[in-house]
């Protein structure tokens, strides 16, 4: 199974630029070159363990949105999860506040008792 260093790369990419945080800036924060980072996020060049614990720090993200799309163990479909890197604040509180209207008006069977 090969894995995919292109996305993880576009998603180090997107949490880098929702800091605000150059490519140069997040390089010397890693203690590694620009070209490095740059590799990385075009998914041409696999990291260590090291530097991706690194990353995760610097980022302040869980390890496993970088490697799964998932902030957290769920059943959510890495597309939704991916959909919703990509909205604004507006649209993540307005997705919020329609999945708990679809819990409240459909509930989870298995909670029901």
């Amino acid at each position: 199974m090969d894995f995919d260093y292109i996305t993880m790369g576009q998603r180090i990419k997107q949490c880098r630029k929702e800091l605000n945080m150059t490519q140069a800036d997040f390089a010397e924060k890693l203690d590694i070159s620009q070209n490095h980072i740059s590799a990385i996020e075009c998914g041409s060049q696999h990291l260590s363990f090291e530097l991706f614990v690194s990353i995760c720090n610097t980022l302040s993200i869980n390890p496993d949105y970088l490697i799964n799309g998932c902030t957290h163990l769920s059943n959510t479909p890495l597309q939704v999860m991916d959909n919703l890197t990509l909205c604004d604040d507006t649209s993540v509180e307005l997705t919020r506040r329609f999945t708990e209207l679809l819990v409240e008006l459909y509930p989870n069977k298995s909670n029901q008792k």
